[in-house]
C-alpha cells in the first residue's frame, strides 16, 4: 500500500447524507451538522462559502464546476453573497429549522432534492460524512478548514454522474451514492494534494528513500522496525535518514510509526467487536495488549476500551 492509499483509505461513506438543492436568491443557510468532512460540488448558479454571514473575511465563491471540501465540526454558511444572512439552520441528524426557530422556509421537491424555488438559478449538491475512522482523521488533520477546487481540477464526469443518481430511488441507491460520494472525495484529495501547499508526506511519497519507508511501514505495521532498519532498507546511514524523513514527512520515522499503528488500531478496534485486545496489539506491532494499551491512552489520551464506548 502506498502512502497515498494508506491515508486515503478512510473515511468512508457509510450511509452518508446527500442533498440537492435549488436556490433562488436571496438565500442563505448555516450548517451546524458538525460532520467531520462536507463535499459541496457546484452544478449551477454561484455560491459564497464562509465562516459566518456578516462577511466576506475568510469566505469564497465558488461557481459552477467548481468543488468545496469543508472540514468540521466548525459551523459555516453557504449563501448566494456574503452580504446575505441566513434565514435557515440545519444542525445534526439532519434537522433543518428557520433562523427565528420557526419551520424551515425550504420546500422538499422530491427525492433527496430540496431548496426554495425549483427553477432557482444556482443549485448545489452537499454531501457529508457523517463518521470518519482513525486512519481517516490523519488525512482531516492535515486539510485547510475549508479547501476549493476549482472547475478543471476534478473531472466534471463524477460531478455529473452524482447529481443524477442522488435523486434517484433505486433498488440498493444508498450503496451507490455511498461509492460515488468516494470516488469524489478521492478525486478531490488527490486534486488537493497535487497544490503545493498539499502535506509533506504526499511529496514524501515520490522521495525514493523516504517513499520507500513509508510503504513499507503502510505494508507491514506489526514488522519491529526501528530507525537502524528502516535506513538499511532504503539504503541510508540513519542519521542521514532519519533527517531526511523528518524533513519531509513533518515528523521523525518512530513518531509516524507510532501514530499510523495507533490509527489502524483505533479503527480495527471499531470495525469489528468481536477483535480483542490482543489480536489487535499482535496486528499492529505491540508485544502485549498491556503495551498498545499504554501507547493508546498516552497519545490519545483515552483507553481503548473508553475508545470503544465512545463510538458505540
Amino acid at each position: 500500500m502506498d502512502v497515498v492509499s494508506g491515508l486515503l483509505d478512510g473515511p468512508r461513506a457509510r450511509d452518508a447524507f446527500l442533498l440537492r438543492s435549488h436556490l433562488r436568491a436571496p438565500w442563505g443557510m448555516r450548517i451546524e451538522d458538525e460532520a467531520p468532512l462536507t463535499i459541496v460540488p457546484v452544478l449551477r448558479g454561484a455560491a459564497w462559502v464562509g465562516p459566518d454571514g456578516t462577511g466576506d473575511d475568510g469566505g469564497t465563491t465558488v461557481e459552477a464546476g467548481d468543488v468545496v471540501l469543508l472540514r468540521g465540526p466548525e459551523h459555516y454558511v453557504v449563501a448566494d453573497s456574503p452580504q446575505t444572512a441566513p434565514t435557515v439552520v440545519v444542525g445534526p441528524s439532519d434537522q433543518c429549522r428557520a433562523i427565528d426557530g420557526g419551520p424551515s422556509p425550504m420546500t422538499v421537491f422530491g427525492v433527496r432534492s430540496w431548496g426554495n424555488d425549483l427553477d432557482g438559478e444556482t443549485v448545489i449538491i452537499t454531501g457529508t460524512y457523517p463518521l470518519d475512522g482513525a486512519v481517516g482523521r490523519r488525512l482531516l488533520r492535515v486539510l485547510p478548514h475549508r479547501v476549493v477546487l476549482r472547475r478543471g481540477d476534478v473531472d466534471p464526469t463524477l460531478v455529473d454522474l452524482l447529481a443524477r443518481e442522488v435523486v434517484q430511488d433505486l433498488p440498493g441507491q444508498e450503496s451507490v451514492l455511498d461509492r460515488l460520494l468516494d470516488l469524489l472525495l478521492i478525486t478531490c484529495l488527490r486534486a488537493w494534494l497535487d497544490h503545493p501547499q498539499g502535506p509533506g508526506w504526499y511529496r514524501a511519497d515520490a522521495d525514493p528513500a523516504v517513499g520507500t519507508a513509508l510503504r513499507l511501514i503502510h505494508h507491514d505495521p506489526a514488522r519491529p522496525w526501528t530507525v537502524d532498519g528502516l535506513a538499511r532498507e532504503v539504503g541510508l546511514s540513519r542519521a542521514a535518514f532519519a533527517r531526511r524523513f523528518t524533513g519531509l514527512v513533518g515528523e521523525p520515522p518512530m513518531a509516524y510509526l507510532t501514530g499510523w499503528r495507533l490509527d489502524l488500531a483505533a479503527d480495527m478496534l471499531l470495525a469489528d467487536e468481536a477483535a480483542t485486545l490482543s489480536s489487535v496489539a499482535r496486528a499492529v506491532g505491540y508485544a502485549s495488549p498491556f503495551a498498545l494499551s499504554a501507547a493508546f491512552k498516552r497519545v490519545r489520551g483515552v483507553s481503548p476500551a473508553e475508545h470503544r464506548r465512545r463510538a458505540a
